[in-house]
């Protein structure tokens, strides 16, 4: 036998089911972004929840690298808490036992090559046609891939006798000594091949082909749950106490799962048989039974201790993350891994979105409070010095905030999104300017004050009652389009932004009247010219609101 050839055979065979799992893997991302990204957002502090998005979210792309990996990430920038990523780590390594139950349920019974090619031609032709719905050619196309490869596999490891498998079968009835060769087995194959589902399917190929025994199989198979944490651990290099903390979380999980499983290994596969004879299932099936029931027990263990967990992950990892005001903001774009899940980033962008309309109201509230005591602050030019300063220095940072988004926004078209996702980014490009916009005119309005107490161009409390009002409606519309950034705006919501912007329009015209009248009345014209010219500013900032309603309703 050419080994060389073999081993070429059997690498090209892998690369190849790890290349359609990919191409699958995007094409299902494309189609159902919106709907992972609505799956994130339902997950909430109840634990059940989070283990169901793990859950949902893996089995969708077929990756608990991924998902975790893309979890450490949303820690590290705020978008999960530490107990909420436990929970979709619990479920992640649920979900990832999907592609063990395809591999032994259609990887063995049925024809793979009857499958592969008519998928992969069937699929080629709907992605080049370019249509509506090319994405789905996609889906199609990688699932043919993934079971090309598959095939392959199957059909190369018959080429291979149970002598040159000698020096793993030495030591299948060496006791502890075995299993922790099994182990260590399984580790090494999920680094080598980067990926916990490409090893867990070589393994059952060789089990079911009788070149390992089921035992062994069993013990390869945990040790792919501690190669599987590899990745997040190398995610979490450089990155927040948090995010470090979600990594370890991982790799304590699945490394303190194996160690229990492996103490009770004889037990299980007890159970196992008592669930599933070997009679009545193949070796395949059963292994992916094996590997359901231990990441679903190891779940189940760790599911009532989630909040000692994270303070245990937090003791061992202090927090050494200093907090300082910021100065320059950057938002990092990563793209290019195998596990790269394009559509996801929007979720993490528009968790930037709405820290920058935090820091809009933020301003808004600045100014407001300061024109509300301008007419009888003691050191009235002091503190208005101050107030440009602070608005100087927070305008500067939406500056870098909008530049980052934007950069980060056209990074994620340049990758493979679905036409709802791309259209999702225009509109959110567009919320980006006019939340910055709104900080352009928040410190605009401070330059306003400064020039009016240096100047001595006290608005009058009369003035400063009538225009309390009018700022109450800006400050409703900024809540109302905060309430729904991250989703979309009910009909409701954009009935009652139209409202507010009509609301917002009249009393712009009131006010504009009053401070030309009180101009005919003989008033000072330079302190009624700096109040109209404050409510127009004001207008403005009701207008970004309007703008940012019409296209989060665009967004449905």
């Amino acid at each position: 036998m050419n080994y060389i050839e073999l081993v070429f055979q059997i690498g090209g065979s892998l690369g190849l089911f790890l290349y359609g799992m990919k191409v699958m893997s995007d094409g299902i991302q494309q189609t159902a972004g919106d709907r992972l990204q609505g799956a994130l957002n339902f997950m909430t502090g109840r634990r059940l929840s989070a283990v169901l998005t793990g859950f949902v979210v893996t089995a969708i792309i077929q990756s608990s690298s991924a998902t975790t990996v893309m979890v450490v990430s949303f820690v590290n920038v705020g978008l999960l808490t530490l107990t909420q990523a436990i929970g979709v780590i619990m479920g992640a390594n649920i979900g990832t036992t999907v592609t063990a139950w395809i591999v032994s349920l259609a990887g063995f019974s049925v024809s793979l090559s009857s499958l592969a090619l008519p998928a992969v031609g069937i699929g080629f032709v709907l992605r080049a046609l370019k249509w509506k719905h090319r994405e789905l050619g996609e889906v199609i196309l990688g699932f043919g891939l993934l079971f090309l490869g598959l095939n392959f596999l199957t059909t190369s490891m018959p080429k291979i006798s149970v002598e040159n498998f000698g020096f793993i079968s030495a030591f299948s009835d060496g006791g502890p000594v075995s299993v922790l060769i099994g182990t260590g087995i399984g580790l090494v194959m999920t680094l080598a091949v980067h990926s916990s589902s490409a090893s867990t399917a070589l393994t059952l190929i060789m089990a079911n082909q009788g070149l390992i025994t089921f035992d062994i199989a069993v013990t390869m198979i945990l040790g792919a749950n501690i190669g599987t944490t590899v990745d997040a651990a190398l995610a979490a290099i450089g990155t927040k106490t948090t995010a470090r903390r979600a990594a370890l979380v991982h790799v304590l999980f699945n490394v303190i799962g194996v160690i229990w499983a492996l103490l009770l290994l004889r037990p299980l596969i007890a159970l196992l048989n008592l669930i599933s004879p070997g009679a009545s299932a193949s070796t395949a099936v059963r292994l992916a039974m094996f590997h359901t029931m231990f990441n679903a027990f190891n779940t189940l263990l760790f599911f009532p201790f989630v909040e000692p967990f994270a303070a245990l992950v937090s003791l061992l990892i202090k927090d050494k993350d200093t907090v300082l005001a910021p100065t320059t903001y950057k938002l990092e774009y990563k793209s290019g891994s195998i596990q790269d899940t394009p559509e996801l980033n929007i979720v993490r962008a528009e968790k930037e979105i709405r820290d920058l309309a935090t820091l809009a109201s933020s301003m808004y509230a600045k100014v407001r409070a300061a024109l509300h005591s301008l007419p009888d602050a003691p050191e009235r030019v002091a503190a208005i010095d101050a107030l440009v300063e602070e608005m100087r220095s927070k305008e500067a940072y939406a500056d870098e905030m909008r530049e980052e988004l934007t950069h980060f926004l056209i990074e994620c078209t340049r990758q493979q999104l679905n036409r709802r996702s791309e259209s999702r980014i225009s509109y959110l490009l567009r919320i980006i300017a006019n939340l910055e916009d709104m900080t352009d005119d928040c410190y605009s309005v401070s330059l306003l004050l400064e020039r009016s107490a240096k100047k001595d161009l006290i608005f009058k409390r009369k003035e400063m009652e009538a225009l309390a009002p009018y700022m109450g409606l800006v400050e409703e519309a900024l809540r109302l389009v905060q309430a729904h950034l991250g989703g979309s705006m009910t009909a409701e919501g954009a009935t009652q932004a139209e409202q507010l912007e009509e609301k917002i329009d009249r009393s712009r015209d009131r006010l504009r009247k009053l401070g030309r009248k009180r101009i005919e009345a003989g008033e000072n014209v330079k302190t009624e010219l700096l109040f109209i010219d404050l409510v127009r500013r004001i207008e403005n900032l009701g207008d970004y609101c309007h703008g940012i309603a019409e296209a989060l309703t665009n967004m449905r």
